[in-house]
């Protein structure tokens, strides 16, 4: 995809959601407030998308739409999640679905190093039972989600960025036709 110029990418931002260090500093206060704001953000991101790029052959993102619904059922208590999930499915109800989504999976000590490595502050005191939780739903979510072709990539023993080689598989992975369903593979 993006060897070949066919592919428009977007990131998420986060840093430039202002309750991310007020959510980690007290969750139960700030969780819906966090909530809301990735929820606008990715929405605007997509809609522009789907405004702007007609003529891509393929456009990638490092998040999924289904990403604040996983957050949302870990951080809300139930009558928000409620009304998250409202929202969520009034906001993305028309917009295009993903033909393919790709998890890329690390153990929970490895996410940790990540979070580590990244060196944001706010961060550094997320547990591990948050993850875990996070992971577990994430699984779940993908696992569940009806006409959708997933694929999840255990990436234990590599570091994309670091290795080229382990790169070229999971590009080579995701340009094979996924069935619809659930698919595992390790690189």
């Amino acid at each position: 995809m993006q060897r070949n110029g066919t592919a428009v990418w977007y990131w998420k931002n986060s840093t430039k959601t202002p309750f991310c260090p007020k959510f980690y500093e007290d969750q139960q206060r700030y969780a819906f407030a966090v909530e809301l704001s990735f929820l606008a953000q990715r929405y605007h991101q997509l809609k522009r998308t789907t405004e702007q790029d007609l003529f891509s052959k393929c456009t990638v993102a490092d998040y999924s739409l289904g990403k604040s619904l996983v957050f949302a059922k870990v951080t809300l208590a139930q009558d928000e999640y409620a009304l998250f999930r409202d929202l969520y499915q009034i906001m993305y109800g028309d917009l295009p679905q993903p033909e393919l989504i790709v998890y890329l999976h690390l153990g929970i000590d490895r996410v940790r190093e990540r979070i580590r490595s990244r060196g944001r502050g706010y961060e550094q005191s997320i547990g591990a039972d948050y993850l875990i939780r996070l992971q577990e739903r994430y699984l779940d979510h993908l696992q569940k989600k009806p006409g959708s072709r997933v694929l999840v990539v255990d990436l234990e023993q590599h570091d994309l960025l670091r290795d080229a080689r382990a790169f070229d598989q999971l590009m080579a992975l995701i340009e094979q036709e996924v069935p619809e369903g659930h698919r595992v593979a390790t690189l």
